[in-house]
């Protein structure tokens, strides 16, 4: 499931880097939403993450990085969700994704289900470690492991098709 894909990484100076991170924002906008039709959906599926690691992987970590602090803020302002106690574990989490997600397309210049994988372990592992020292509280830390394993799992298997076959060009 190795390939190559046509990989993008504008800069902060162009509009077209802006104009990305508003679409994939309004997709971590809106697919939450649907998410927490669900009861525990939100917990369960992550959607927050999703558009920030296609975002980032696609078009580099400066989209990715825009996409981790709007969509999740402003999740957060509109309809309190996540809710402001979280919302610093939440930012962290998003921003190690954009951050990985972006490093690992722009290094391996391919997409692979392995590669999104490692993005969604790497951020996972340190943001779970962040939460913990942040909160205090290692149970909560690792929610996303106890609860959250089919959002990873929407995460690399939905990455991998987004990137590779919806957002070919």
């Amino acid at each position: 499931m190795e390939n190559t894909v046509r990989l993008y990484a504008p800069g902060y100076t162009e509009k077209r880097t802006y104009w990305l991170a508003v679409l994939f924002a309004v997709g971590n906008i809106v697919l939450p939403q649907l998410f927490h039709l669900v009861p525990q959906g939100g917990v369960t599926w992550l959607p927050i993450y999703f558009f920030t690691l296609v975002g980032a992987y696609k078009y580099g970590w400066r989209v990715g990085l825009l996409t981790a602090v709007l969509s999740p803020c402003v999740n957060s302002w509109w309809f309190g969700m996540p809710a402001a106690a979280v919302l610093p574990a939440i930012l962290l989490k998003s921003v190690l994704l954009a951050l990985a997600a972006g490093y690992a397309a722009s290094r391996f210049r391919r997409v692979s289900v392995l590669l999104l994988a490692s993005v969604v372990l790497f951020y996972q592992v340190l943001g779970t470690l962040g939460e913990w020292a942040m909160t205090g509280d290692f149970g909560l830390a690792v929610q996303d492991f106890r609860i959250g394993l089919p959002g990873m799992a929407l995460q690399i298997a939905g990455g991998y098709w987004m990137v590779k076959y919806v957002i070919y060009k």
